[in-house]
Formats: C-alpha cells, sequence, structure tokens
C-alpha cells in the first residue's frame, strides 16, 4: 500500500475532490454552515491544481488562504436567515393551533380553564378579558408551555 506521499504525488487532484466531499458530508450532516466554506475552497484548489501544477506547500496556502476569506466574506455578506431553522415548525402540533377556534368546556376559574379545540381537550389561559363560561367560543392566541393562550371569539 502506497504511503499518503506517494498518493498525493500520483492523485492530487482527488486528493482534494476526496477532502471537499468529506467536508460538505459533514456539513451535510450536521449543518452548522461552517463547513462550506472549506469544502469549497478544497474544490478550488483542486481545480488549480490540475491547472496550475501546485505542489503540496502551495496548495496548502492556497486552500488556508481561500478558506480564511471565504469564512469571512461569507460572515459578511450571506443573509444570517440562509442558516437559521424557519421560526415555524409544521410538526409543532401545539403552535399550529394558533388562530384556531374552539369552545369552553367548563367555566374558567380566575384565568385558567379548559378548552375544546379540533378533538382534543387543553389546559388554557385567559390572554385578556372577562372569565368565560362553558361553551363559550374562544380564538388560540398563543401557547405558553403547556398551555394555550385563548381570548373570547
Amino acid at each position: 500500500m502506497p504511503d499518503l506521499a506517494t498518493l498525493y504525488a500520483t492523485h492530487p487532484v482527488w486528493i482534494w475532490i476526496a477532502l471537499g466531499a468529506a467536508l460538505l458530508a459533514v456539513e451535510v450532516a450536521t449543518g452548522s454552515g461552517w463547513l462550506l466554506w472549506p469544502a469549497a475552497s478544497a474544490g478550488i484548489v483542486a481545480v488549480a491544481v490540475a491547472f496550475g501544477g501546485l505542489d503540496l506547500a502551495q496548495a496548502a496556502l492556497v486552500f488556508a488562504l481561500l478558506t480564511i476569506s471565504l469564512a469571512l466574506l461569507a460572515r459578511r455578506y450571506v443573509p444570517k436567515s440562509l442558516f437559521r431553522p424557519a421560526a415555524h415548525d409544521i410538526n409543532d402540533n401545539v403552535a399550529r393551533l394558533v388562530g384556531h377556534q374552539g369552545s369552553v368546556v367548563g367555566a374558567f376559574k380566575g384565568r385558567s380553564g379548559r378548552v375544546f379545540i379540533d378533538g382534543k381537550e387543553w389546559a388554557a389561559e385567559l390572554d385578556e378579558g372577562e372569565a368565560l363560561e362553558a361553551g363559550a367560543r374562544v380564538e388560540v392566541t398563543g401557547v405558553s408551555g403547556a398551555h394555550l393562550r385563548v381570548r373570547s371569539a
């Protein structure tokens, strides 16, 4: 089995492509957004090695400079919203109830009570207004922990 120096000497382009692919695979697995730039840099270095004939030291220097430059440019110019998850998760069964209407199961005591919405009974807190009687219509205005925040509909 050849050593690493011999492998690099015979197939430098494939080494850089493999490095870029490995970095991209780790980026896909983690979703951090930071390994995109080293992966892209490795791809650019692979092209530079193929057409520019760079040796290992030059290629490593180009890789380091490109990685730093791309990361700084991305931090400055790429919108942060591309790397943040969406604020609303469609699989969040409780948050999706905001805006839905239902009815009061039993009279509210103070600001707490129970409501029936979308075929389920939920603990609820009044946002504002007077106490509600059983059967009154309510609208979900938000979620506070395990309780729905509701108001009279």
